[in-house]
């Protein structure tokens, strides 16, 4: 630890976003970056605590005080050695992980100044990519293969390590790029498609195969590949949670992601019809779901050029915070969370179950929902929903279902077959995707040594 008084003398100092006027207009990366002084003045705040809960909140374990020193240093290639040794893809992690690592941070008990970990992370691997510390990698080829379905944050996090380990590794995807939700589920305006594509063009020249537009199910699929020696799934959690309500079927109702991933679709280049396309362009849109792919279609909304927007969510209204009482440091607080897309306009509610879709010549006109309230159940579990309010009708003309994701299900695979992240898990963050891709790729290795 270079500075010991930095965090007493320095306070938290984040980028910020680009001014709103200007960043609605565009699907540009809304966040910015400080300067190189300002950059190692932030990393200088990190107190190299007696226990690292940073390591303990970060599930892949990443050593902030390590690199977080040698960036104070300027020493911005150790820094990338530190970070890349746990973190096999952190231009991703750096722009859109929540940062578990921060809400356990001391200087967060401290004075809710946490170390701007995720900002330096990203502030590190970008010099590393722009100054060539990051170079190809040729390892030496044990002979066997390893076929990797799904091209996700998962799958690619175990197809890099093993590749890495010596194993021919394919990975076959369905859709026609790699990137999972990173590519289709994530707005451009928070991971520039670039970057994604910057980080394939280096893991095929370290060997992996990249295949698209093949896509597997079941036990049938997995018979395919049997001339490989392992196969990781990594399909993801591909079916969302519906709301199936009087009026589904109406023109305007639609998932969160076939808007997402049709739009960051359109912007690399792909054409869509008129009947095809989604668009909020002079509409009232409706967000039923409060969380962060909610807040993705808010900011879609706006940069298609929406007339207003509306985000309902069936649960109670967070704490403000920053602390959580029912959920104390170090763990994660469970606070209202206000995304640079709510900051572009919307109006929020909680507490708002949804009744039904109204409409006219099959064409959606509104939702009619109903204020609720939640009752301490007395058997225990789940709290139970009472009315609370009268019905009332919110005008809408393009509604997005943000209501998370089921978790898959899978029949007995054989010895040699492995699932990771969210195929395995359920829907969660891309940080802890990439843990199981990594914690599977040892498994694997592990398998196949014996």
């Amino acid at each position: 630890m270079g500075n010991p008084k930095a965090f007493l003398e320095i306070h938290r100092q984040e980028a910020g976003y680009r001014p709103l006027h200007d960043r609605i207009h565009d699907f540009g990366e809304v966040e910015q970056t400080l300067s190189t002084r300002e950059r190692k003045a932030q990393a200088s705040r990190c107190m190299d605590c007696g226990v690292p809960f940073c390591h303990w909140a970060c599930p892949l374990g990443n050593k902030a005080p390590e690199w977080n020193d040698a960036l104070y240093k300027g020493e911005w290639e150790l820094a990338y050695q530190l970070l890349s040794s746990t973190n096999p893809f952190p231009e991703f992690t750096g722009r859109i992980c929540p940062a578990l690592c921060e809400k356990a941070c001391v200087l967060n008990l401290f004075n809710h100044e946490p170390t701007t970990n995720r900002e330096n992370e990203a502030a590190i691997t970008e010099a590393a990519f722009r100054e060539g510390y990051i170079t190809v990698r040729h390892p030496e080829r044990n002979g066997k293969r390893v076929a990797v379905i799904g091209a996700g944050p998962a799958g690619l996090a175990a197809a890099n390590d093993l590749n890495l380990m010596g194993y021919s590794v394919t990975v076959f995807e369905k859709n026609e790029a790699a990137g999972g939700l990173l590519r289709y589920g994530i707005p451009n305006f928070k991971l520039n498609k670039a970057i994604i594509d910057r980080r394939l063009r280096l893991l095929e020249a370290e060997g992996i195969e990249l295949r698209y537009g093949v896509e597997f199910s079941g036990e049938s699929g997995i018979d395919e590949l049997s001339d490989f020696d392992a196969i990781v799934i990594a399909t993801g959690t591909p079916t969302a949670r519906d709301l199936k309500v009087k009026g589904r079927e109406l023109k305007g109702v639609h998932f969160a992601l076939e808007l997402l991933a049709q739009q960051n679709r359109v912007l690399a280049g792909m054409e869509f019809s008129k009947e095809e396309r989604i668009t909020a362009k002079g509409k009232d849109v409706l967000v039923i779901g409060g969380g962060d792919t909610g807040s993705d279609c808010i900011g879609t909304a706006h940069r298609q050029g929406c007339k207003s927007v509306t985000q309902i969510e069936i649960m109670p209204r967070p704490v403000e915070g920053p602390d959580d009482p029912q959920n104390p440091w170090p763990n994660w607080p469970r606070t209202l969370k206000t995304t640079s897309s709510h900051e572009e306009g919307c109006i929020r509610r909680w507490n708002i179950n949804t009744l039904e879709f109204l409409g006219k010549d099959g064409h959606l006109t509104g939702v009619k929902v109903q204020e609720i309230d939640w009752k301490p159940n007395p058997n225990g579990g789940r709290p139970i929903m009472v009315e609370k309010g009268e019905p009332e009708i919110i005008k809408a003309e393009l509604v997005l279902l943000a209501m998370g994701f089921l978790k898959p299900e899978h029949p007995q695979y054989p010895e040699n077959v492995f699932i990771c992240g969210d195929a395995a898990n359920g829907a969660s963050l891309v940080v802890r995707a990439l843990a199981s891709g990594r914690q599977t790729a040892q498994k694997v290795n592990q398998f196949l040594s014996k």
